[in-house]
């Protein structure tokens, strides 16, 4: 039973910082204008699909680490951890800056942690936060580090402009060939720490309960990148069958978060918040229906910041605390799920978990339309 709980291990923080370039799906669409006609695709098509209107780049030329840095720092300022106390930071997103030395380093010097500590990379695809959230949640409950800072940034600049470019220049390109490359073009950028501590009188934060995980690693072929290039001149292109790893992962999110349900036993289900690997609207809508949760319970934000890979969750996360939407509920399910096909799954309390982030005009505009807070006001952090 790949299931843990946890009795001395608080989220104490969570900082979060978005790119400033905004790419719509009809934007996207515009520089497909002679793919589409040819295919006879009608507009409208990207966003009608996968939910997303939306999404965010970094500027070009901008250093992976530098978001997270920023990111970090917002966690711990807002956490009010003292760096000495942090002996644990792990770089968890998709893209890293380098094959090595691992992108953990540059930040870790850059945020005045201290040398005596667990420095490295993690990555699993739509995971490696929530399995660095776990790692150092281990390390907390053993005693072995106090406080531990899980961050990362993704970006789809290079995935969005490489995938227009093969599908501009394909001249074979059919209905049928175009399916797989359209879950790249629902990428986004964006960054995000979570700063995890011991619980004790006066750092309280919200205590991380359980966690849960399930591999399905017979689908491991249903999203596949090309070749690991790590850096700067990277130009992957994605190959992702939408519809098996929908229903398969799906599956696999099921039979996991029957695991996790047993480990915290929690009653009425409507008084438990739950937040989705922010991948489009089928998956949501699916993943709910099939765990039994209300939809009105959960907080997306795919909508207006595409699929953000392993920040996704926890930036939604952040966003849903910095904005009010989840302040009507005690606890939370985080619903993560990857291609591989792999699972983790936390459960914690909110109360006493601190955000801080950015809304900009268009991120405020954007929450104002999905629905109103409940107390009416965007709180900016």
């Amino acid at each position: 039973m790949s299931s843990l709980t946890f009795e001395n291990v608080s989220i104490a923080s969570v900082g979060w910082c978005l790119p400033s370039e905004v790419i719509t799906s009809e934007w996207i669409e515009q520089q497909l204008e002679d793919v589409y006609q040819r295919l006879r695709l009608p507009p409208g098509r990207l966003e009608m699909m996968s939910g997303i209107g939306r999404r965010r780049l970094w500027p070009i030329g901008q250093r992976l680490s530098q978001a997270s840095i920023v990111s970090g720092r917002r966690a711990i300022q807002a956490a009010d951890c003292p760096a000495s106390e942090i002996g644990c930071l792990i770089h968890a997103s998709v893209c890293r800056e380098f094959l090595e030395p691992a992108t953990a380093c540059r930040v870790h010097h850059e945020l005045g942690l201290p040398p005596s500590g667990w420095v490295y990379d993690v990555s699993n695809a739509c995971l490696g936060m929530l399995n660095a959230m776990v790692q150092i949640a281990i390390l907390i409950e053993n005693g072995v580090i106090e406080a531990g800072l899980a961050v990362g940034t993704e970006d789809s600049r290079g995935l969005l402009e490489t995938t227009l470019t093969h599908l501009g220049g394909d001249r074979e390109l059919s209905r049928r060939s175009i399916k797989p490359a359209f879950a790249s073009l629902t990428i986004g950028s964006g960054s995000c720490a979570v700063l995890l501590r011991r619980t004790r009188p006066g750092c309280e934060g919200g205590r991380l309960l359980a966690a849960a995980a399930r591999a399905e690693t017979q689908h491991n072929a249903l999203c596949q990148s090309h070749g690991d290039q790590a850096g700067g001149s990277m130009q992957p292109l994605m190959q992702t069958d939408s519809e098996a790893l929908l229903v398969a992962g799906v599956e696999a999110g099921a039979a996991n978060f029957e695991q996790l349900r047993r480990a915290v036993n929690w009653g009425d289900p409507d008084r438990i918040a739950s937040v989705c690997h922010q991948v489009g609207a089928a998956h949501q809508r699916l993943m709910l229906e099939r765990l039994g949760l209300p939809p009105a319970n959960d907080f997306a934000t795919y909508n207006w910041l595409g699929n953000t890979g392993s920040v996704a969750l926890p930036t939604a996360l952040g966003i849903g605390l910095a904005s009010g939407r989840l302040a009507a509920y005690p606890h939370a399910w985080l619903l993560g799920i990857g291609s591989g096909i792999n699972s983790v799954m936390l459960a914690v309390e909110l109360s006493g978990i601190v955000s801080s982030g950015e809304f900009d005009s268009d991120a405020a505009e954007q929450l104002a339309v999905t629905a109103t807070p409940p107390n009416g006001v965007i709180s900016e952090r």
